[in-house]
């Protein structure tokens, strides 16, 4: 676990401490934004959220939100840090260290079993844009997750939602989680080297990873969960993935300066839905794109099916992820998740209306 000295150092390296945040899964990132908007007052008000990943496009309205301005318009002096795996950023926030996560929605059942009160408060996403790839030394072996049997298969971190997902489509599949070894690889490059490698045979990640994985010809695409309909096919109905969430306490007591993130993060959703993949990619940072910003562009355009275009919880979501973590995590199957504790529409539906 990071220290806080160790974010102030690195939020002192900005943007540059980006280039290195796939290549070293080790090293977390920062950045922030200015508070000085027309609604601050020169400072604004400090708010700092870790990130599962700063340059996954899963999370990209994190830092697409701070490259239009729309934190410091909140008069809101965010400062984002990046973890490589969404578990670490879970870890962060419910230690003190952060006052918001971006990462899956799962994660709030997850930690109510464990007596922790957390809530997503913005829902970026009603699909988990995740893609299991298979290696090209594996693809005869593993044609569908029936065959996840004795394989070694990538996720980000243990304990991640990459690792949730997996083990569902396994035990949905006849697969008992005993019978397949999940691999810690984390994103980027650790993950396509893994699997060039065969330290892995095949894995879940996300865009730009995917995107990269298939120009180089190292694997394919086994189930592809980036659109609601893959979501559907996969798991059985929507699944809210990316999100902000927060614990509740603190939620409770700072209701206007939550308020002002939501409004912002909408705004940036619904910028998104009108903008092209191209147009998003010119607004992140230049080390995202790895130098090929048409691929970039592919990856983006790939993913943003995802998104919500007003943050809200999607029908039935809550459900449908419940169900996933019920059929293989023995703390959730045991006991009775308080889904209208897990999110809430207050604050985003104040920021549509």
């Amino acid at each position: 676990m990071r220290t806080t000295a160790r974010y102030t150092a690195l939020a002192a390296a900005g943007l540059l401490a980006l280039s290195t945040l796939t290549a070293c899964a080790d090293d977390a990132a920062s950045t922030a934004s200015t508070g000085s908007g027309s609604k601050g007052d020169g400072k604004g008000t400090k708010v700092k959220i870790m990130v599962g990943g700063l340059d996954k496009v899963i999370y990209l309205p994190a830092m697409l939100t701070q490259r239009l301005g729309y934190f410091d318009a909140e008069g809101l002096d965010v400062e984002m840090l990046s973890e490589p795996a969404g578990v670490q950023a879970e870890t962060a926030l419910v230690s003190g260290q952060v006052q918001g996560a971006v990462g899956f929605y799962d994660h709030t059942l997850d930690l109510q079993v464990k007596g922790k009160e957390v809530e997503s408060v913005v829902q970026f996403s009603h699909a988990p844009g995740e893609v299991e790839i298979v290696s090209t030394k594996a693809e005869d072996d593993i044609n569908s997750p029936k065959d996840f049997k004795g394989k070694k298969l990538g996720v980000t971190g243990l304990g991640s939602s990459t690792d949730f997902l997996t083990k569902y489509l396994a035990v949905k599949n006849g697969v008992k989680v005993s019978e397949f070894t999940p691999v810690a690889v984390g994103a980027g490059p650790t993950f396509i080297a893994a699997l060039q490698q065969g330290a892995i045979d095949g894995g879940m990640t996300t865009d730009p990873t995917v995107a990269t994985i298939l120009d180089k010809k190292a694997g394919k695409v086994l189930l592809d969960m980036r659109t609601p309909q893959g979501s559907e096919e996969a798991l059985g109905g929507p699944y809210p993935s990316s999100s902000l969430y927060m614990q509740t306490d603190w939620v409770n007591s700072h209701k206007d300066t939550v308020q002002k993130l939501a409004n912002a993060f909408v705004k940036t959703l619904k910028w998104m839905s009108t903008h092209s993949a191209a147009e998003i990619a010119e607004k992140m940072p230049t080390d995202y794109s790895q130098g090929n910003k048409l691929l970039y562009s592919v990856a983006i355009k790939n993913t943003l099916p995802m998104f919500t275009k007003d943050g809200v919880m999607p029908k039935n979501g809550p459900e449908t992820v419940e169900k996933v973590l019920k059929a293989f995590n023995p703390n959730i199957q045991n006991a009775d998740v308080d889904l209208s504790k897990t999110y809430t529409t207050e604050f985003v539906e104040k920021a549509v209306g």
